[in-house]
């Protein structure tokens, strides 16, 4: 079997900054608590005139860049949203068009915030059936049209992003080791778009108490699944949801809080864009090394899940900004 991994990432945030003192103003709430109860401090905003496809664009061409392709080399376009410019066409086929790529099949994956980790793994499996050579990931989100700002329990959790992986056929050593997807529709309804009005719903208590027993439980059974121990992981890049939940599988992994991964208060919960936003702002302050074994952890809407056991890099002589 072919060893797949990634051959270059790029990520995109709008440069508007809402900070937790913004919403104060806005409604009853304060940064302590905010802090507190989950770990954000601020979140990005989208403009008016920029949309999912947009963002999306901006990680694509920075990873295309970073992985030294052109676009003729893409066989393939996936993109994990929830937040798509239209119900159709889908933002794959909308940035198959403004990347110039050639005719190839492009499509949303709308697994939530699971997103990322479902289109990494879908990528991996044609890759190593040799139906497609390199593929590009999107993970991109514009969650502030789903939010509804006068709901206090939701509001300040959500923002916006994108981030892109060029996955490949890398060196032996490197690449996805090991997958968990899941699936279960019967806690569809703790996390939802409202039918009326088009807003994101969540029963916090009932998602809380599912992410904490999963994300630790999907994290340890892709390490074993690898053929690893947790003293062997040099980084949990967990779905930035809740600092809460984040620690709960860091726990459950019994690694030190400097091997996890921690942009919660930089950009608030991304959905699909948050795994690959963590991953880029990691590797650029120097914590992710070519040859670290990473874990990737997320959950959503759906409910969802999924987790990723992978050696980080290409064995190229440059790693991969």
């Amino acid at each position: 079997m072919k060893n797949v991994g990634v051959l270059g990432i790029g990520s995109y945030v709008p440069e508007r900054v809402f900070t937790n003192f913004d919403f104060e103003k806005i409604m009853d709430t304060s940064d302590e608590w905010i802090t507190e109860m989950t770990g954000i401090r601020e979140r990005r905003y989208a403009d008016d005139d920029t949309d999912t496809s947009d963002l999306a664009f901006y990680a694509a061409e920075e990873a295309m860049r970073n992985a030294g392709v052109t676009r003729d080399e893409i066989d393939l376009l996936l993109v994990a949203t929830s937040s798509g410019d239209h119900r159709f066409p889908s933002v794959a086929a909308m940035l198959q068009e403004r990347l110039e790529l050639k005719h190839i099949a492009a499509m949303d994956q709308l697994a939530a915030c699971t997103g990322f980790i479902y289109s990494m793994v879908t990528a991996q499996q044609f890759i190593q059936t040799g139906a497609a050579s390199k593929v590009l990931v999107v993970g991109a989100e514009k969650l502030t049209k789903l939010t509804d700002f006068s709901d206090r329990s939701s509001a300040m959790l959500f923002g916006d992003g994108a981030a892109a992986v060029v996955m490949g056929e890398v060196a032996e050593g490197y690449g996805i080791k090991s997958f968990e997807l899941g699936s279960n529709g019967s806690g569809g309804q703790h996390l939802y778009e409202d039918k009326e009005n088009g807003y994101l719903r969540m029963n916090g208590r009932e998602v809380f108490k599912f992410a904490v027993r999963q994300m630790g439980e999907s994290s340890v059974n892709v390490v074993e699944k690898a053929g690893l121990q947790s003293d062997d992981v040099d980084r949990l890049i967990p779905h930035q949801a809740n600092i809460r939940i984040m620690e709960a599988a860091r726990k459950r992994m019994n690694l030190p809080v400097e091997k996890m991964s921690h942009t919660i208060d930089k950009y608030g919960n991304t959905s699909a864009a948050s795994i690959g936003l963590s991953i880029h702002h990691d590797i650029k302050n120097g914590l992710i090394h070519d040859g670290d074994n990473l874990v990737l952890v997320g959950f959503g809407g759906g409910l969802t899940w999924g987790a990723i056991c992978m050696t980080w890099g290409n064995n190229k002589e440059e790693n991969n900004e």
